[in-house]
């Protein structure tokens, strides 16, 4: 049986450092299914690889204190 790695992108306002990304990047890794995470707060990004609900990602944005903006 093959498994498929899924990875989706998307955009974060408000990221502003290394710390903000840090941040970011713990609340979405708790996430069930999610198996990495890369913050980019230059490009106002967040890639996750795994299964990640879009309502729950948008969640735990908002509870890191940034701007869910959407799948890119």
């Amino acid at each position: 049986m093959s498994s498929t790695t899924v990875t989706t992108v998307f955009a974060v306002e408000g990221m502003s450092c290394g710390h903000c990304e840090r941040t970011v990047s713990a609340g979405l890794a708790a996430l069930p299914g999610v198996t990495d995470v890369l913050a980019d707060a230059r490009a106002g990004r967040v890639t996750i690889t795994g299964a990640a609900d879009e309502n729950e990602v948008r969640a735990a944005v908002d509870r890191a204190g940034f701007t869910f903006a959407g799948r890119i």
